[in-house]
């Protein structure tokens, strides 16, 4: 799965950047039964996992600014000015790829101002970036608690928001109870059957699982209704690939090369033709 990860990356694919360390589970049968190879991450995960990331060391052209701004964080004298600190803070650190410490201003943030429901999504959505990342389990699985705290919130004011529920479904698929992840994915496209989103994870899900003809069903049908899906392109040609269906494979993978010139998925769509 790390070579699968890697072109996650790529392709700029948060949502399932930690993949691998998710324990395979059939998705995509009538059955509410699971089947699981491995295990789930470890649920001992305590708060102090996410609130040190912090320290994560910056590049010298912002570290004087974050100095200041994490000065001025700690000693602004209202909890607006708090708030206003500890965003510009999330924002340097996301710019430089350092999601743990972008989620632990943005939910520092909505802890300060708990009833600012902009804050509440915003620390959701962060902590659901900083979870797509992580590698280790513990971190994974305490990012994800984070995200579900945050976004379930956010639900309860607006049940219709199915970006959210899909985010907090994909935490579950890497918790010691995936099978709740795969019902609400279920949930969402039962409400909504063309959900760009719901439609995506349910087939990398499938894919994961070794589901290949499951994931074809799902990529295409995400494709038909949302033909600028790249990753979802991508991976109906991988899972053709996979599924043996060479002729199809090779005419996915041509598209997909008119749709990008991004040199690392290029590579991966060289690679898979040069198989076929």
């Amino acid at each position: 799965m790390k070579k699968l990860q890697l072109v996650l990356i790529g392709l700029g694919i948060t949502s399932v950047a930690a993949l691998y360390l998710l324990p395979k589970v059939v998705v995509d049968n009538e059955s509410t039964g699971t089947k699981m190879e491995g295990e789930a991450a470890d649920s001992s995960a305590t708060s102090d996992v996410i609130s040190e990331s912090h320290e994560n060391e910056l590049s010298s052209q912002n570290r004087t600014q974050a100095d200041q701004l994490i000065q001025q964080f700690r000693t602004a004298p209202s909890p607006e000015e708090k708030v206003a600190a500890a965003q510009v803070l999330a924002g340097i650190y996301k710019e430089e790829g350092l999601f743990d410490s972008a989620a632990y201003y943005w939910s520092a943030a909505s802890d300060i101002l708990p009833t600012n429901l902009f804050l509440v999504e915003e620390a959701g959505k962060a902590n659901y970036e900083a979870f797509s990342f992580a590698l280790d389990k513990v971190k994974v699985e305490a990012l994800a608690e984070k995200t579900r705290g945050y976004l379930s919130k956010v639900l309860e004011k607006d049940p219709s928001r199915l970006d959210l529920k899909t985010k907090i479904a994909m935490t579950y698929v890497s918790s010691s109870n995936p099978m709740q992840g795969i019902m609400l994915l279920r949930e969402v496209l039962a409400q909504d059957p063309k959900n760009e989103d719901g439609l995506f994870n349910m087939g990398v899900l499938s894919m994961q699982s070794g589901q290949y003809d499951r994931a074809v069903e799902r990529f295409e049908e995400l494709v038909k209704v949302h033909p600028k899906n790249l990753q979802g392109q991508f991976y109906l040609g991988v899972s053709y690939f996979e599924s043996k269906e060479k002729n199809k494979a090779k005419a996915q993978f041509a598209l997909v090369k008119k749709m990008t010139d991004d040199p690392m998925i290029l590579s991966s769509v060289q690679g898979y033709l040069d198989k076929l």
